[in-house]
């Protein structure tokens, strides 16, 4: 199913399904705690100036997220106080 023919809804479980599988990757090699949430936050934090791409680039993004761009993510947003729910 293409992209155009898909609901908002499937869109947003596609991206989850994206998000959980980066966060399952990154558990694999030694990072128990990250979550698909964590992933997402991370991902979307590039886009809060330009809003969100279209699906082939923000899959890309995701699937191509490395570790060491997450926890410079991660340590930044604890150096500005952001909760990691």
């Amino acid at each position: 199913m293409s992209p155009d023919h898909m609901s908002e809804s499937e869109l947003d479980a596609a991206i989850e399904a994206l998000c959980r599988s980066k966060a399952e990757e990154f558990r694999l090699v030694g990072y128990e705690h990250v979550t698909s949430k964590d992933i997402w936050n991370c991902i979307s934090s590039k886009y809060e100036k330009e809003g969100i791409p279209p699906l082939y680039k923000l899959t890309n993004d995701i699937l191509s997220l490395k570790v060491t761009a997450f926890m410079n993510y991660m340590t930044i947003s604890a150096y500005k106080g952001s909760s990691f729910d």
